[in-house]
């Protein structure tokens, strides 16, 4: 009996850690990481990105805040605790359950709104977002950085809204975007738009290809939504990571410098002598009032030359490649 004790002291330690070793793993898995079907918002930082992740958090939290309130977590465990202590305070196994229960309901509340993900790629942080529109949220933070030219971040460079994500294969994607572009371009709804593209660790997706169905689809839903790669209303992004294609049609790309936190607070010679709203209607009326202007005294000079050339220029929005 003495000499099978030290035996059975030996072999439960190896089954303990390598059960707690097995156990320690989900930690990191389901849920952590980027997948098809989350939302949230795609950061890109400088080489550093646990601060990264902090100043995310700060950002996000000071502007959430303000956009949809503070985030009330007291208030929810109590009503939890106040309900559960009312029902079977002397069964031990129900309060047991119930108390694992509310460490489950704590935690998942307090990571309801932002919560960071492995994204798959280096300098790239992605925090989940539940129960916020990530596209409102951004074009908030950047409209404000860009009135106010107030530094906030060190580390952050972009910071992209992710609407929608699925998987990165050319099927799942012209299936998925079929429906996920309608609020912005299907009719009676229309706009001019570019697309952008950027593919990280991933060899099978064909940038020329992507950006030639998915302007197709645009096109199919309104034949009136119009190629403009100088100052689009609409910029459709397109991260890929790995095998999930993270999908988001935002506004004010070229205004908000490519959603770039480090540049939009930069002054330049329009932003300091005009206010935003008269830089956009500027840049707007360039576009568009310049062209038609040549186009006019053109066709008065030269009718019968210029005529064919008139006729062939909407063949040019095959071109969409940005």
């Amino acid at each position: 009996m003495a000499a099978a004790e030290p035996g059975a002291r030996k072999r439960r330690p190896k089954g303990h850690f390598a059960a707690a070793g097995r156990a320690k793993r989900p930690r990191g898995g389901g849920g952590r990481q980027l997948e098809a079907g989350m939302r949230g918002i795609l950061i890109t930082c400088n080489m550093n990105e646990r601060k990264c992740v902090g100043e995310a958090y700060s950002l996000l939290g000071e502007y959430g805040d303000l956009l949809y309130g503070p985030e009330q977590f007291s208030d929810h465990e109590e009503r939890l605790s106040g309900s559960d202590r009312e029902e079977d305070e002397d069964d031990v196994e129900a309060a047991l359950k119930k108390e694992v229960g509310q460490i489950r309901a704590s935690t998942e509340q307090k990571l309801r709104r932002f919560q960071s993900v492995e994204s798959g790629a280096n300098n790239v942080v992605f925090i989940r977002t539940q129960g916020i529109e990530p596209e409102n949220l951004v074009h908030h933070i950047l409209k404000d950085m860009h009135t106010t030219k107030k530094k906030k971040t060190r580390v952050i460079l972009r910071m992209l809204p992710v609407s929608g994500t699925c998987k990165a294969f050319m099927e799942d994607m012209k299936k998925y975007t079929e429906t996920f572009f309608e609020p912005w371009f299907k009719a009676p709804n229309k706009g001019t738009f570019q697309i952008v593209y950027k593919a990280r660790n991933n060899s099978h997706m064909s940038r020329e290809e992507v950006i030639k169905e998915l302007a197709g689809i645009v096109g199919s839903l309104n034949p009136e939504n119009k190629v403009d790669l100088n100052n689009p209303q609409y910029t459709v992004v397109v991260e890929i990571i790995k095998t999930v294609c993270c999908l988001s049609v935002v506004r004010d790309y070229v205004l908000f410098r490519k959603y770039n936190l480090q540049e939009v607070v930069k002054s330049n010679k329009e932003d300091t002598q005009q206010n935003p709203s008269s830089v956009t209607e500027e840049q707007n009326s360039k576009v568009v009032k310049p062209e038609t202007e040549e186009k006019s005294s053109k066709e008065v000079n030269q009718e019968n030359k210029n005529q064919g050339e008139i006729e062939a220029e909407p063949k040019g929005n095959d071109a969409l490649t940005v």
